[in-house]
C-alpha cells in the first residue's frame, strides 16, 4: 500500500536525483542474491542529504500517524532501517530499538538492540522491501519476543509479487512511502528512463526470476 500518490512522486523524484535509486536494464546489476537486475536501490544515500532526509522523515512520520497512531515502540531493521527509525523515533518522542539478521555471538547474545516491555506495540521502520524475507524475519523476531507489531513502513518497495504475498501470509500491514511503479513513471517524466526501457523494466518486476535468466552475460 502507497501512503499518498504525491508523495510517492516527491519520495520516487528524490530518490532518482541523488541516484539512490539506479535504472539501466541494458547494463543489469547482480544482487546479493545472483539475481541480474535492471535497478539497484541505496537508499542509505539520502542520509547525506539533509533536506531528502528531513522530507522522508516527515513522510514516515505522518504515515504513522496515519496508519499506526496509538504505537508504542519504533522499530529499525538493521542495518539500513536503523538511523531512519532513529529519526522517526526522536520526532515521535517514542522509544527506538533495533532488530539484527542474527543474534551477536557475544556479549549478551541480542538479537534485538534497545529497551521493550512484551505486550508493546511497535512500528517496524525499513529502507526497502523486496522479497519481504529480511522483513518478515524482523517482524517475527519482534513477534517472539512478546511485541505486537502494529505493521511496517518503508521508504521504498519493488511491490514484487513475491513480496505482497508474503506480507499477506504474515498477516503484516506494509505500507510505503514509494513504490516500483511510481519510480518508473517519474523515471519518464524526467527522461531518465526511455519509452523502449520501460517494457523491459516493467517484465522484471512482474517476474524477477525469469528476466534475470533472460539477461545472463
Amino acid at each position: 500500500m502507497i501512503f499518498h500518490p504525491e508523495t510517492a512522486k516527491q519520495v520516487a523524484r528524490r530518490l532518482l536525483e541523488v541516484n539512490a535509486v539506479r535504472l539501466q536494464p541494458e547494463q543489469p546489476f547482480t544482487w546479493a542474491s545472483g539475481l541480474h537486475a535492471p535497478i539497484y536501490c541505496d537508499n542509505r544515500i539520502t542520509l547525506s542529504y539533509p533536506a531528502i532526509r528531513t522530507y522522508i522523515r516527515q513522510e514516515l512520520v505522518r504515515t504513522i500517524k496515519q496508519f499506526f497512531g496509538n504505537t508504542q515502540i519504533i522499530a529499525g531493521v538493521a542495518t539500513a532501517g536503523i538511523p531512519q527509525g532513529v529519526l522517526v523515533a526522536q520526532e515521535l518522542n517514542l522509544p527506538f530499538i533495533y532488530v539484527r539478521s542474527s543474534a551477536k555471538d557475544h556479549g549478551l547474545t541480542n538479537q534485538i538492540e534497545g529497551h521493550w516491555e512484551k505486550g508493546q506495540s511497535a512500528v517496524v521502520i525499513e529502507d526497502l522491501v523486496s522479497t519481504g524475507k529480511s522483513s518478515l524475519a524482523a517482524v517475527k523476531t519482534l513477534s517472539e519476543a512478546g511485541i505486537r507489531i502494529e505493521g511496517m513502513v518503508s521508504v521504498f518497495t519493488y511491490d514484487l509479487p513475491v513480496a505482497v504475498k508474503n506480507f499477506q501470509a504474515a498477516q503484516c500491514k506494509l505500507v510505503s512511502l514509494s513504490d516500483y511503479h511510481y519510480l518508473l513513471q517519474t523515471a519518464l517524466e524526467e527522461n531518465k528512463i526511455t519509452p523502449t526501457m520501460v517494457n523491459s523494466l516493467q517484465n522484471w518486476q512482474k517476474d524477477p526470476e525469469q528476466w534475470s535468466l533472460a539477461h545472463q552475460q
